[in-house]
């Protein structure tokens, strides 16, 4: 046999079953891994925004709340936040014009824009304030890709617009490992001493509640079970 056809014979039933999947899929379901490849793997976008509003129920948050997603990216975890939060109760920011684009989309296709999301453009978070506060902050897969000074400024961006008493929940990489690139972003691994010196520096304090994976983001990836979740904590006044 040659050696193409050889290729052929056990490339070609894994090539099948993917047209056949891809056959399977709806308009609608393709459209939704594109919009949500902008921020992640498409084949695990459903799960990673299952997780986002059970992870933040169980921490706390009501209807009445307010809450602010920095990174919202595409909606991907937004749609059922907004959902589940009273009219007018949810901003999602981003730095990335593209992706809010595909986030007003989300809203339109989804029938939500009687809840009156706020979604707001903001590359410089130092030069940015909103006119509210906020019960909870949320940004989820975020800070790992943002280069210290950026980091900086979204720590700011939090104490400021954290109501006294709020939390702002965050996944990172904590540790000792040489950076690399996700698309046009850096991906950053950082000590706990570092998130600890950074709260400090904006009158809050930090504290690690477990990995992805104990808090019930079940990826089945060991590269995301290894990132942790911290609590910031804007004191009481």
């Amino acid at each position: 046999m040659r050696r193409e056809s050889w290729i052929r014979s056990l490339l070609g039933p894994s090539i099948d079953a993917l047209r056949r999947l891809g056959a399977r899929l709806s308009p609608a379901e393709r459209r939704r891994r594109k919009r949500h490849a902008h921020v992640g793997p498409p084949g695990m976008w459903e799960m990673k925004r299952d997780f986002q509003i059970a992870f933040l129920r169980k921490a706390g948050l009501q209807p009445g709340h307010r809450l602010v997603d920095i990174g919202c990216g595409t909606l991907r975890g937004g749609l059922p936040l907004i959902r589940y939060l009273e009219p007018g109760h949810y901003v999602g920011v981003e730095a990335r014009e593209e992706a809010l684009t595909e986030a007003r989309r989300e809203l339109e296709e989804n029938g939500l824009t009687d809840k009156d999301a706020t979604l707001v453009h903001g590359s410089d978070l130092t030069q940015l304030n909103l006119p509210m506060q906020f019960d909870y902050a949320w940004a989820f897969s975020v800070l790992f890709h943002m280069p210290d000074d950026v980091l900086e400024g979204c720590i700011g961006f939090v104490a400021r617009h954290l109501r006294p008493g709020g939390v702002f929940y965050a996944n990172v990489h904590v540790g000792e490992r040489k950076s690399r690139k996700w698309k046009q972003f850096p991906v950053v691994w950082r000590s706990m001493d570092f998130y600890r010196s950074l709260a400090i520096r904006h009158g809050m304090s930090v504290e690690d509640i477990g990995s992805l994976a104990e808090v019930g983001h079940d990826s089945g990836r060991p590269s995301h079970d290894e990132q942790r979740m911290l609590k910031f904590n804007r004191p009481a006044a």
